[in-house]
């Protein structure tokens, strides 16, 4: 009797495994798609874009002359909307973007003395001036059409983009460093007469995860049409993405 009872214990615990094994395995199982398809639904947008540029002025006439690295810096905030299950987004944001250019022996005369008709002259500086920078700054909203290689992360694999942004002028300034009898004087001169309140330009990226090589070419004129001559602006430089 006692062997029997004890065979009959050992088949139930038998049997009571077999049952179970397979259950826990579905579970286990069933876990895996789940976070597979959580990782793919939430992938990296690209929120934030931080560019550092070189600057420079195209189709300026050869009484312009810029010398030194023109630098600047836009900053930008975008949300991005993908296209259905594709590699491809569109994305649209809102930020900042800001120019320097440095003039060559030169300086801009950029103030509202003067007769409302003139226009914007460059004139050679005086022998005391060792520095002349002209800034402009813009309020941006940029626009993309973007490709991603990695699907699942987007912090990985190839990117390119292409798209345009346009800004309105929200500040202009020159600024001169000079020595007079030795002594350091820093000029700053605030005006946006003579300059364009808007700005269009096309943009263009491709690099590979976060990072990426930028450009910009502007569609319309730094000077309003009989301020200045038709210099237009253009840049390019590196893009970080993240978020």
């Amino acid at each position: 009797m006692f062997n029997l009872r004890s065979g009959a214990s050992l088949f139930l615990a038998t049997l009571l495994c077999a049952v179970l094994s397979p259950a826990s395995f579905a579970q286990t199982t069933d876990k895996t798609p789940t976070a597979i398809i959580s990782e793919v639904e939430k992938p990296s947008r690209d929120f934030i874009m931080l560019q550092f540029t070189h600057e420079a002025w195209a189709n300026k006439p050869d009484s312009v002359k810029t010398g030194g690295i023109g630098r600047g810096f836009n900053g930008y905030v975008c949300y991005d909307f993908p296209i259905k299950n594709s590699n491809f987004s569109f994305a649209a944001g809102a930020g900042v973007g800001s120019a320097n250019i440095y003039l060559d022996g030169q300086m801009m005369r950029l103030t509202d003395t003067g007769a409302r008709g003139s226009s914007v002259s460059f004139l050679p500086e005086s022998p005391d001036y060792k520095k002349y920078k002209i800034n402009t700054t813009y309020l941006e909203a940029p626009f993309e059409l973007r490709y991603f290689g990695n699907r699942q992360n987007r912090n990985k694999g190839f990117k390119a983009a292409i798209g345009m942004r346009a800004g309105i002028l929200v500040g202009a300034h020159t600024k001169s460093v000079r020595e007079v009898n030795g002594v350091k004087i820093v000029e700053k001169v605030n005006t946006k007469r003579y300059l364009d309140k808007y700005r269009f330009s096309a943009t263009a990226r491709v690099g590979w995860g976060n990072f990426t090589l930028f450009g910009s070419y502007n569609l319309n004129s730094l000077f309003t049409e009989g301020s200045g001559p038709a210099i237009v602006p253009y840049s390019i430089g590196l893009c970080l993405t993240g978020l």
